[in-house]
């Protein structure tokens, strides 16, 4: 499981950052959290396929969230994309979609599930539950967890040949925690061949949004929390006003989550000092970091 920040920068982008887009990868799928303008370069950038792109998740309409969803669409297109593509997002993305599409004479070969979501969802896939909340801003905003589910612990091969276990569907079922009984009789249980089951990984996305109690909840336990640093400590009216968070808070939600990492994003362009930004959150959570456009963290 590996996390790519393609586009890390707020409102306005900037030389270094663009705007606000992640990519997460897990099993060989890419998962897209919000598509804010060029997320599509950015995309191509680090490196990306856009044939294994499984599902685009967008937190809220704010154009920097939202604005490079249509060319990220027609690139999928241009690179004739035929596998369906599910989009997930609060109420009025299937709208934006739609009019965009009927204005610019577009028709899209592959075919598209638009999901809106107005309150807690939860969605169960095969290896892993996707759940979001909503979040508080000044616009209807969705935080997303994604959730690994438990994998199988080590096979151990020497035993089982040890225990002349034929191989084939037997060491697959065995694998799978299934009990097996061979063809003289032995019961083999999947405890005696297979270790103990790894714990899923966690990954939590919330974009724009004051401290509340549903980021806490999305974000327990979590492996890696991106959330957003708009603010300074300092600007703490600003952020009030603007529905967003400090670094300080983003830093203080990590810690009351028990998450293990956090990186922070979203950063305002009229920072050039990171360690200003930075530096009262590693007092309060130590595994903090402040993100970069292309940057690449595994989720081990």
């Amino acid at each position: 499981m590996k996390v790519i920040t393609l586009g890390t920068g707020a409102a306005v982008p900037t030389l270094r950052r663009g705007h606000p887009a992640v990519a997460l990868w897990w099993n060989g799928n890419y998962f897209l959290f919000d598509c804010g303008e060029g997320t599509q370069i950015q995309y191509r950038k680090s490196g990306l396929k856009f044939s294994r792109l499984s599902a685009i998740f967008i937190s809220h309409l704010h154009g920097d969230h939202i604005l490079g969803i249509m060319g990220f669409l027609m690139s999928l297109e241009l690179a004739e994309r035929e596998k369906p593509l599910k989009i997930y997002g609060p109420p009025g993305i299937k709208e934006y979609i739609d009019v965009s599409k009927r204005l610019m004479c577009t028709v899209f070969n592959f075919h598209i599930t638009i999901n809106e979501i107005t309150e807690e969802f939860v969605m169960v896939e095969e290896g892993y539950t996707i759940k979001s909340l909503p979040l508080e801003h000044r616009v209807f905003s969705l935080g997303y967890s994604f959730t690994e589910h438990d994998r199988p612990g080590k096979f151990n091969i020497e035993k089982a040949r040890e225990m002349e276990i034929p191989e084939g569907p037997l060491y697959g079922k065995l694998q799978k925690g299934e009990d097996v009984i061979l063809p003289d009789g032995r019961l083999i249980k999947s405890s005696d061949i297979v270790g103990k089951s790894l714990p899923g990984r966690k990954f939590v996305y919330c974009g724009d949004t004051r401290p509340c109690e549903n980021v806490i909840k999305l974000a327990e336990n979590a492996d890696l929390l991106i959330y957003e640093g708009t603010f300074e400590p300092e600007a703490l009216d600003k952020a009030k006003i603007s529905g967003h968070s400090t670094t300080e808070e983003a830093a203080e939600i990590a810690k009351k989550s028990s998450v293990k990492k956090l990186i922070l994003n979203h950063i305002s362009s009229r920072y050039q000092d990171e360690e200003q930004l930075i530096s009262r959150s590693r007092e309060i959570f130590p595994g903090v970091i402040l993100a970069k456009d292309l940057m690449e963290v595994e989720i081990k």
